[in-house]
């Protein structure tokens, strides 16, 4: 078993993606090393994001996709869109709808009401 998750996302441009990423989740950088910006959980209950950057762009659709639960969908894709992210569209599905976002490098991702 493993002692703790941390997801890791290829991205292009580093610290962009680091300030996209730590405001939209209310994270923290916490540390980096060359290719690599570590973002953090300032009350340690989520797992850790880790940036990496590669040189190829992305080119297809993400297999592994981020869902933030929030109360109040809209508003909060409202900020995000604020932040660089883009609308992409609505979901609906057993009785429940979300909202499908782009981050600044196009990486999917989505906000579904908790």
């Amino acid at each position: 078993m493993a002692d703790y998750l941390v997801l890791t996302l290829d991205v292009n441009d580093l610290d962009r993606q680091a300030a996209f990423w730590s405001a939209a989740l209310g994270y923290e950088v916490s540390g980096g090393v060359a290719q690599y910006r570590a973002l953090s959980d300032p009350a340690g209950r989520s797992p850790k994001l880790l940036l990496q950057t590669v040189a190829e762009p992305k080119a297809a659709k993400n297999r592994l996709h981020l869902d933030l639960h929030v109360p109040d969908v809209e508003a909060e894709a409202a900020r995000l869109e604020g932040l660089g992210a883009v609308r992409v569209g609505r979901s609906d599905e057993f009785g429940i709808s979300w909202i499908v976002m782009n981050d600044p490098e196009g990486n999917e991702f989505c906000v579904v009401p908790s």
